[in-house]
């Protein structure tokens, strides 16, 4: 089959957050089992020069760079393009661009449309009203509208399911794959970590991942480890500013490949404190790579650790004190925890067998088109 790829920044992955994730591994997983794929990439985030990446053909087209236009306007142009190609699928991810679904079946009636729910995005405080109102409308259009109709999370497929009770609904999760565990050596050189030496965050900071809650909470705990956090985004100065007084908190910036991977192969333990999500990429690289993970409450990170008992209530400083406490100090409960996330993501959260049911899900709509 030939599938095309609208709504993510680009791939390869550089600065990007879940959906770049989801989308690299995905296409490429995709060429692997021979089927052809088109990926539609931002001038401001891929390499124009780069044509092709892993066997996925990458097409590099314009946006209006603001923060509001970014997203529809890539996502507009890469759906007049692929109006013209011959493809099998169209697979809209976020629901953000999903809003143009109504554009392809205008003009290509015939070609079934996948879109991927990743994640509530209205939520987030950057958002104004009109865009969160956009948002919502691109829920619609991807609830309504797509031939099927992907969640990332069974608290979004039971979301769906009670607002839009029509649609096409099928819950195929977020995945890793199985990764290298690499020694400390760029990370000791740049940052003067060393194995086990410190906590772990890595993510988009922005207000509704809750790192502020973190940083307040780790500033009270007695430990000589180290809080490394690790990404960018609109609140970096203003966390910057919280942490200032602690040298043990760390910022690296957005680090991906071989130094994401020293960072996330030698932490004692990874937090995350987020008051919404989909389905955390981040958490489940953290638990591919056997990690102990200390989560917030949410239904989306609650649905993924299940009883695990290093759950904190989100929001609250003050429970994240004591989970944190608990963690340093009962070596036998991070032990189980870790042997207990590292069993989850393996029976659940594999991306071969996820993107196999993908591929189920694109054939049973060409089969039927």
């Amino acid at each position: 089959m030939k599938i095309a790829l609208i709504g993510q920044k680009g791939i390869p992955l550089s600065h990007g957050g879940g959906v770049e994730k989801h989308v690299e591994n995905l296409a490429v997983r995709l060429v692997e089992l021979n089927h052809q794929v088109l990926v539609y990439t931002r001038h401001s985030y891929t390499d124009q020069r780069i044509k092709e990446y892993k066997g996925v053909q990458l097409i590099n087209l314009p946006s209006i760079p603001t923060k509001n236009l970014d997203a529809i306007s890539h996502t507009f142009f890469a759906c007049l393009d692929v109006i013209f190609r011959k493809v099998d699928v169209v697979h809209f991810h976020s629901i953000g661009p999903s809003s143009l679904i109504w554009l392809v079946k205008l003009f290509k009636p015939k070609t079934p449309i996948v879109a991927t729910f990743h994640s509530q995005c209205y939520f987030n405080e950057k958002w104004g009203r009109f865009a969160k109102w956009y948002l919502r409308l691109g829920e619609y259009m991807a609830c309504r509208k797509a031939d099927k109709l992907i969640v990332v999370s069974k608290s979004l497929q039971k979301y769906v399911l009670a607002k839009y009770p029509n649609a096409n609904v099928v819950y195929i999760p977020n995945g890793v794959n199985k990764p290298e565990i690499l020694a400390a050596q760029e990370i000791t050189t740049q940052w003067n970590l060393e194995k086990g030496s410190y906590i772990l965050n890595l993510g988009r900071l922005v207000k509704n991942k809750g790192i502020e809650y973190l940083i307040n909470a780790f500033k009270q705990v007695k430990t000589d480890k180290k809080l490394v956090i690790t990404g960018d985004g609109a609140m970096t100065e203003e966390l910057k500013l919280l942490a200032s007084g602690d040298d043990r908190i760390i910022f690296t910036g957005s680090q991906t490949g071989k130094v994401a991977g020293e960072l996330f192969s030698n932490a004692s333990l990874f937090v995350q404190p987020s008051e919404a999500e989909g389905l955390s990429i981040s958490l489940l690289e953290a638990m591919s790579y056997d990690l102990p993970c200390l989560v917030s409450d949410i239904p989306a990170n609650v649905e993924v650790v299940e009883d695990s008992k290093l759950i904190f209530k989100s929001k609250d400083e003050n429970d994240l004190v004591d989970k944190l406490n608990l963690a340093l100090n009962d070596s036998g409960l991070l032990a189980d925890n870790q042997a207990q996330m590292g069993t989850l993501v393996k029976q659940k959260y594999d991306w071969p067998k996820l993107v196999d049911q993908i591929v189920l899900v694109y054939k049973n709509l060409a089969d039927k088109a």
